[in-house]
């Protein structure tokens, strides 16, 4: 397999998890967004889209980080990513999708990039915006934490799944951004446990080869 990932990106981030979490390994081929090598043509005839991650399988070319870690989860099911039963996977999907659906892509940098060029504004404005849309979830992450009164250190039970993969790429990115993490033990204290597995800190920004560049 070969990954075409940026270290910083937060979908490629939680693609690395999912991967190491599975302990699979793949070629990670580096796509600097700092200078839009993605936009180029080599990496637009990989994904049209010009977005990472990419996931090239024997030739077969998977885009989008939500369904290539339900393929993940299809073609190699243990670990598994999703609990047993409808309703606790339905939990752990929604979890996924507040952070995926929600909160990381009005805070991608496609977004980010327009506030500063179409609409004027500073790092100072930006890091505002994310604070903002990183807040609002995060308060509704964690009330959905609290509720939960069989959760172990993860998001649900005692074993990483599918909602500490998207989770702590976002938390990596509100520090970025300079959001207090007080306000949200729970998460902070999930991120804290999936950080002492080695799945979670060979997948961290800064552990990948073009973190570096």
């Amino acid at each position: 397999m070969k990954l075409y990932s940026f270290f910083r990106s937060g979908t490629s981030h939680r693609l690395r998890i999912a991967l190491n979490l599975k302990g699979l390994s793949a070629d990670y081929i580096p796509v600097d967004l700092r200078v839009d090598e993605n936009q180029g043509a080599a990496f637009k005839a990989v994904n049209p889209q010009g977005l990472v991650p990419a996931l090239d399988v024997d030739g077969q070319v998977l885009i989008q980080s939500p369904a290539i870690i339900e393929w993940l989860e299809e073609t190699h099911p243990t670990p598994a990513l999703l609990p047993q039963g409808a309703a606790a996977r339905a939990r752990v999907r929604a979890l996924a999708a507040l952070i995926g659906c929600d909160v990381h892509p009005i805070n991608n940098r496609r977004i980010l990039m327009r506030l500063r060029q179409q609409f004027g504004a500073d790092e100072a404005a930006v890091n505002a915006w994310c604070a903002t849309w990183i807040s609002a979830g995060f308060d509704a992450f964690e009330a959905l934490l609290a509720q939960d009164s069989q959760r172990g250190d993860f998001c649900f039970g005692g074993a990483p799944t599918l909602a500490d993969a998207y989770l702590v790429p976002q938390v990596e990115s509100a520090r970025r951004f300079g959001v207090d993490m007080g306000a949200w033990p729970l998460i902070s204290a999930v991120d804290a446990a999936c950080a002492r597995l080695p799945a979670f800190a060979r997948a961290a920004p800064l552990a990948q080869p073009d973190a570096a560049g």
